[in-house]
């Protein structure tokens, strides 16, 4: 790589999925974003950012939440701007939590899930989810702070069987 090179900038991570069926609970998907420091990169989270938070800088936000999948589209979208985050963060995973309000659902029961990370018009990642159909949450990309390059994506479909509430401890973990 080039000395020249910025690396990853401010991307958009997008969710969809069909609503429930008529007369089932409905189906409530989150997008979670974990921070982690250079002293912990894959320790516990410096903070989160989900539905109920945000980010302290303002670098990550969600900007669409949906509750029941209705809509055009990418129901729920989160921006992530990089290069914006100070440099005692090094690491941002992002994944997807399924409330478990109603009983346990996993991917597969919840029909024409997706999820997309984009960098500008770049798909950077699409999938169906499909991958992951037994499990509650999944971790979806990596985002590594580099020495000299910039931010580096990496993507990840590491399916988890837990609720939201433990998602964001676990989902920081080292994934191969």
């Amino acid at each position: 790589m080039s000395g020249l090179n910025k690396g990853v900038g401010k991307v958009e991570v997008a969710l969809k999925w069909d609503p429930s069926p008529a007369g089932a609970a409905p189906h409530d998907l989150d997008i979670v974003a974990g921070v982690y420091t250079t002293d912990a990169p894959y320790g516990p989270p410096a903070y989160l950012v989900h539905f109920d938070s945000r980010s302290p800088d303002g670098t990550i936000t969600l900007h669409r939440d949906s509750r029941t999948g209705q809509g055009f589209g990418y129901d729920e979208a989160m921006t992530l701007e990089l290069p914006r985050l100070a440099p005692r963060y090094a690491r941002v995973v992002v994944g997807v939590a399924i409330q478990q309000s109603n009983g346990r659902v996993t991917f597969g029961q919840v029909a024409r899930t997706g999820v997309r990370v984009r960098e500008g018009y770049t798909d950077l990642l699409g999938d169906d989810l499909t991958s992951v159909a037994d499990a509650t949450a999944v971790v979806v990309a990596e985002f590594v702070r580099g020495e000299t390059e910039g931010w580096t994506f990496r993507p990840l479909l590491h399916g988890l069987d837990t609720d939201p509430s433990d998602f964001g401890a676990l989902m920081g973990a080292q994934h191969s």
